[in-house]
């Protein structure tokens, strides 16, 4: 380990890939539609593209090869730069979670790819590994747990996390908590409305077509046809329904398929996918807080997602949810039973504290500098809606409505509570979000008042987390003796805060 090495050399097949993928469009434009053009425009266009992708060549033949990396007894060495060389220093002691993630290319060619997030706020604070081994990732993984368990510094004790060794349910210490089933999935699918997006894609590559081979005649001619048969209507509209319920479940089953949270006494596991497999991996002590979001649609039907917030980045690209989020459809009271299993140390309550009435007074008083905005452009530019001229007032009135009620739903589910260590802060309107920290994972507590707030004896509190982006969480019109006492409770930190 303590010598420097290159990257897999398979990162160049991938690379390469990647530009193609990129230049697809620019390559079927210039040379396959225009390709019979004597435009100067297309020539030089052609010859400027030539160039320009193989100078992509051979830059990333030249990266391949000169960019290395090291681990030592504390650190990893990254070493980058063709010309101007630069090293990067990231010590183990800063790393916050491990992403894994295995594409389906990934796959084709046994390899994976790892993470190692750290909590660090420079853009290059991330060390990653595009294409890797699993033998070599888990090698890693283990080096960093041995030297860590060397110098004695409880940061990051890894047990590496593979698709084979995932389904040892046996596993000393390993407990699986979650386990997506086929109901799970389906529920999934139709809560996140994933059917839906088959008609958007249809159009989507229809407008790509037409763009390229010009059907747009061919296309009204059938839709003509379409409309003008009631039978042939009804069939196009059983056939549409059936295939974007099968396009939701597949979709759905894609990304949530397989889904899997298993924890031990130091880790929390959480892994999904099935064409392209993710794994996140982060120590029990490095959760900063743990968030439980409710969309309208879910408090229906009892569902919610749970979100881990820690130090390290946990945006995976192309994936609408974040790696650290729990499966995002369970069940409340499952959610709850998970949150205490993975964090035992974690104490959740459901009995929790509203918000004064003096509160919604407040907030039916503060004037919304939005609708005064909106309402003055409604009334400069007077829009004609349904061929009414003086609709503009009405819509203002709407929006007006629109405002307040939410003020209104979200005092109603504004609650707090507070305890020995952790504080519990609830809020929101049609979406709502809980959110749950300890004592020693707030780096920062901020209460503030407003003219209106002082007035009616209120306040406003803000907690700060590590996160990235940096974690606010704040709730407003708490009683000002309230602020006043969590303000104090947070100040009793001084005796939990670890120095790393």
């Amino acid at each position: 380990m303590n010598t420097t090495k290159r990257y897999h050399p398979l990162i160049i097949i991938f690379d390469l890939f990647q530009l193609i993928k990129n230049s697809f469009f620019f390559i079927i434009f210039l040379f396959v539609i225009k390709h019979g053009s004597n435009s100067l425009f297309f020539k030089y266009g052609r010859f400027v593209f030539i160039i320009l992708f193989g100078y992509s060549v051979i830059y990333i033949l030249l990266k391949w090869y000169t960019h290395k990396y090291k681990l030592d007894e504390t650190s990893f060495y990254i070493t980058k730069g063709i010309f101007l060389k630069t090293v990067q220093t990231i010590p183990f002691s800063k790393i916050q979670n491990i992403n894994r993630r295995t594409s389906f290319l990934h796959k084709i060619f046994q390899v994976t790819s790892i993470r190692f997030e750290t909590g660090m706020s420079s853009d290059d604070s991330t060390v990653e590994f595009k294409v890797i081994t699993p033998v070599k990732a888990d090698q890693i993984e283990i080096y960093i747990k041995n030297q860590v368990a060397s110098g004695q510094e409880e940061i990051i004790e890894i047990k590496p996390l593979t698709s084979s060794n995932v389904e040892n349910d046996g596993h000393e210490g390993k407990h699986i908590h979650f386990r997506s089933t086929k109901k799970d999935i389906l529920k999934a699918s139709l809560t996140s409305f994933s059917f839906l997006l088959l008609i958007p894609l249809i159009i989507s590559i229809y407008s790509n077509i037409d763009d390229i081979f010009h059907v747009e005649a061919q296309a009204k001619g059938v839709l003509s046809l379409i409309l003008h048969s009631r039978w042939v209507l009804g069939l196009v509209i059983i056939i549409l329904t059936i295939l974007s319920f099968i396009f939701g479940i597949v979709k759905t089953s894609i990304q949530f398929g397989n889904y899997e949270i298993t924890s031990d006494d130091n880790q929390i596991y959480i892994k999904k996918g099935y064409l392209e497999e993710t794994i996140f991996t982060i120590t029990k002590s490095r959760v900063q807080a743990v968030e439980l979001k409710q969309s309208l649609l879910k408090r229906i039907l009892g569902l919610a997602e749970v979100r881990l917030i820690s130090a390290g980045n946990t945006n995976i690209e192309d994936d609408k949810h974040e790696v650290n989020s729990l499966f995002p459809f369970l069940p409340v009271s499952r959610a709850y039973d998970i949150i205490t299993e993975i964090l035992p140390s974690y104490e959740i309550t459901k009995q929790m504290k509203g918000l004064p009435k003096r509160s919604l007074c407040v907030r039916l008083l503060r004037p919304s500098w939005f609708w005064v905005v909106v309402t003055f452009a409604l009334y400069y530019f007077k829009p004609i809606v349904f061929g009414l001229e003086q609709i503009w007032w009405v819509l203002s009135f709407i929006l007006l409505i629109w405002i307040y009620t939410l003020r209104v739903l979200d005092f109603y589910h504004t609650q707090y509570t507070l305890n020995e260590q952790f504080i519990q802060l609830k809020k929101g309107s049609f979406h709502t979000s809980l959110f749950i920290s300890k004592r020693n994972k707030i780096i920062e507590m901020q209460v503030k008042y407003s003219f209106f707030q002082k007035y009616f004896g209120l306040a406003s509190i803000t907690t700060i987390n590590r996160a990235k982006p940096v974690h606010h969480n704040e709730i407003c019109d708490v009683p000002a003796d309230i602020a006043r006492m969590v303000y104090k409770w947070y100040q009793g930190r001084t005796n939990e805060i670890e120095l790393v």
